[in-house]
C-alpha cells in the first residue's frame, strides 16, 4: 500500500528546494514528490515502501535541518486525483 510522507525541511535559499526534491526523488520506492505548505518548506512524498526516517535523515545531511511531519497511507481519492 502506498503511503503519503509529510516532511518539514528548513531552506535557506531557493536552491534549496531542487536538491531536495532530487534528492528525495532519486530515493526507491518514491512515486510523486511535491511541495507544501505557505513557505514551500514541506516536502510530501507518495511512495511504497519508502522508509521515512530514512529520508528524512538523509535530507539533514545534504538540506538542513528536517523534522518527520506526517507518516499516513494514501486515500484511495487522491490516487485517483493524481
Amino acid at each position: 500500500m502506498a503511503q503519503k510522507i509529510v516532511i518539514q525541511v528548513q531552506m535557506s535559499s531557493d536552491r534549496c528546494r531542487p536538491k531536495a526534491m532530487a534528492l528525495v526523488a532519486a530515493a526507491r520506492g518514491v512515486d510523486s514528490v511535491a511541495l507544501a505548505g505557505d513557505a514551500k518548506d514541506q516536502v510530501v512524498v507518495v511512495g511504497d515502501g519508502v522508509d521515512p526516517v530514512k529520508l528524512t535523515s538523509a535530507l539533514r545531511k545534504k538540506v538542513g535541518p528536517a523534522q518527520l511531519v506526517q507518516v499516513g497511507d494514501v486515500k484511495e481519492e487522491e490516487k485517483a486525483r493524481d
